[in-house]
């Protein structure tokens, strides 16, 4: 099968991760695989097409918002693609009613946005692909999509010594709230026997120009003094071909979910990024899901109550962790790789269109 996808490409954040790995896993499994646009240096791991009429299907990974979708040639793809060949793949949980969760994380305003969301979103396709075991709406298909890439992996320098005790690494959107109440009160207390920290990523220590213009003054909420007193550094987004090296640089990674997306069990490229870098992985996740996600090693990887506490035992223990780690590879290789996800993705879209 020929797969095209369209997308809002970034270089440090979504989901061109994703889409690198699955024109690897494609290639092996006889599948061609592309992103819709012209080659660019940045991005030498991804493939290009601009030509419509050579795939079975189109795509539409949707992120970030709408607005990136006017500059397309949308009539030009609407045109070439028949409807029952294009599907979107709702990366961040807008496809359902409207959402606010303890009232701070929203996936829409109200429902006029809501709205205006699904009738874009109608106006494309029939079928909408959610990464999540557990689709809300009846429309909706549960697919993961992303996956775990053990060849990610190769090329990294794995070093006894580390230069942080912790790292995280993410946008400081819809965070501030997690990290605040669970992470920050938790490193207070074990801060003197840490020997640093560091979080890696764009808005944690300024908000973007526009914030409180857009009222998105909670989405970024920061607290730069309280950083300094536990000698936090802060370090700017990398590459997407960078992330699992910086991760590296951790003896432990913490990973964090914005409400809105442990509210809907959405998964995103890191639960899996996190396990490709050398380094002790702990998911700020409910053990439950977590269990499901990584297996039963992955319930002891959870970070939910005594966190300070847990830290400590893996930086004291990290033999023992890493054993854990190796258990939750295992069972992601079986059961999360990219050649599994695209198996699941033909799966889907020949349930769609009838395609052999």
């Amino acid at each position: 099968m020929k797969i095209l996808f369209v997308m809002d490409r970034r270089l440090n954040a979504g989901s061109i991760q994703a889409i690198a790995s699955y024109v690897r896993a494609g290639d092996k499994l006889g599948h061609t695989i592309a992103l819709y646009g012209t080659p660019e240096p940045t991005f030498s791991n991804v493939r290009f097409s601009t030509d419509l009429g050579t795939f079975d299907y189109v795509v539409f990974i949707i992120e970030f918002g709408l607005s990136w979708m006017s500059g397309l040639r949308m009539p030009r793809i609407l045109t070439a693609v028949p409807r029952e060949h294009r599907v979107v793949v709702d990366a961040d949980g807008m496809y359902n009613q409207v959402i606010c969760v303890d009232g701070y994380d929203r996936n829409h305003r109200n429902e006029r946005e809501r709205s205006r969301w699904v009738a874009h979103c109608d106006s494309l396709t029939d079928k909408i692909l959610q990464p999540t075991l557990h689709p809300r709406e009846p429309k909706v298909v549960g697919l993961p999509f992303y996956g775990y890439d053990p060849e990610s992996q190769l090329g990294i320098v794995h070093r006894t010594r580390k230069r942080f005790d912790i790292v995280h690494l993410a946008h400081n959107w819809w965070r501030w709230r997690q990290v605040s109440e669970c992470l920050l009160p938790a490193f207070e207390r074990i801060r003197s026997q840490l020997d640093g920290i560091c979080f890696v990523g764009s808005w944690w220590d300024t908000a973007p120009a526009g914030a409180q213009e857009q009222h998105l003054e909670t989405a970024f909420g920061t607290d730069r003094e309280r950083f300094r007193q536990l000698r936090i550094q802060v370090k700017p987004p990398v590459p997407y071909t960078e992330v699992i090296r910086a991760m590296s640089e951790g003896r432990v990674n913490i990973m964090t979910q914005r409400p809105l997306f442990r509210y809907l069990k959405l998964f995103t490229s890191k639960y899996f990024e996190i396990f490709s870098a050398d380094t002790i992985p702990l998911v700020l996740l409910d053990p439950n899901h977590a269990e499901l996600v990584y297996g039963p090693a992955g319930r002891e990887l959870a970070l939910h109550e005594e966190i300070g506490a847990k830290l400590l035992d893996v930086l004291e223990h990290p033999t023992i962790y890493h054993e854990l780690v190796q258990e939750v590879r295992h069972h992601l290789a079986e059961h999360h790789s990219y050649q599994v996800r695209v198996h699941e993705l033909v799966t889907a879209l020949r349930q769609n269109g009838g395609l052999n």
